[in-house]
């Protein structure tokens, strides 16, 4: 007796638009809850402590323990709406490589070797992709190099929005060196808008309570005195440090690694066919197998 046989066949030449099909309700989650981290990420100019009320001291704490389960409930949602096997697999091997490669740069002048894998990947297998890849990179990275902290989960929704713009910008079969321009440009002001939004979020911690005129923040001031604070502190502190340099190390990554990233990724995605039905053939035949 011969057993039947999984093969999956496509007629298409060129890769699917995402390897992960994100539903209407999956865009609706993934609206609210990167809505809800923003204002996480802008508390300090949102949120504006009156006498009575909650330590400002507390917010933060309070977003770490809401954040992982509103990234929870997005990633089981997008999983839900179309993450075969395939995608899964796919999904595990560049988070693996993401987190491999990330102790090479990561703390070193800025130096971050992980975002331009995030970035190709996003703009191959889509924006459901590259959400998730994000989220999962850093979370893996974390742990390998110990970086676990109440910083993590806006690490993680930083760079899983890397991932999702990048599977949002247009020009789909834009190729060749317009579409390196495109991606290394994206990189890097990713990295910039990355390193802004982490920045913001500890500003206060970081810098200290101070008084008007200084870089640190100044609870229940005016929202545009303390922007220019935390813009100065960012320019002082971060920006020609950390930031440029993420945005230099994705520009060379996508120019010198980018063709043959891109290429690898497509033609894994050709050989996945992740919308292709799959069907099963009797062994020696091409007769289906009922399923009944």
């Amino acid at each position: 007796m011969t057993s039947p046989t999984a093969t999956t066949s496509t007629t298409s030449t060129t890769a699917p638009r995402s390897a992960v099909q994100v539903t209407w309700r999956s865009w609706l989650v993934l609206g609210i809850v990167s809505v809800t981290g923003l204002c996480m990420f802008l508390w300090p100019l949102v949120l504006n402590p009156g006498e009575g009320a909650s330590h400002r001291t507390d917010a933060p704490f309070v977003f770490v323990l809401v954040l992982p389960l509103l990234l929870a409930v997005v990633l089981a949602e997008l999983a839900s709406g179309g993450m075969d096997a395939k995608a899964l697999a796919m999904l595990g091997v560049l988070a693996a490589m993401g987190a491999a490669l990330r102790p090479f740069g990561a703390g070193t002048a800025g130096i971050e070797t992980t975002f331009f894998l995030l970035v190709l990947a996003g703009r191959v297998y889509g924006p459901g992709f590259g959400f998730v890849l994000g989220n999962v990179t850093l979370f893996a990275s974390a742990l390998v190099t110990g970086g676990v902290g109440p910083w993590l989960p806006f690490q993680m929704l930083g760079s899983g929005w890397v991932g999702l713009g990048a599977g949002l910008l247009p020009a789909k079969q834009l190729r060749g060196r317009l579409e390196l321009v495109l991606l290394a440009t994206y990189g890097a002001v990713a990295a910039y808008l990355y390193g802004f939004l982490l920045n913001l979020w500890f500003w206060p911690f970081a810098a200290g309570a101070g008084e008007p005129g200084s870089l640190t923040f100044v609870p229940g001031d005016a929202v545009g005195s303390n922007l220019r604070r935390f813009f100065a502190y960012t320019v002082a502190t971060s920006t020609w440090g950390w930031d440029t340099g993420r945005a230099i190390t994705n520009i060379v990554a996508v120019a010198v690694l980018g063709p043959t990233v891109l290429l690898t990724l497509r033609r894994a995605a050709r050989k996945a066919a992740w919308d292709a039905p799959v069907t099963f053939l009797e062994a020696g035949s091409r007769k289906p197998v009922s399923g009944d």
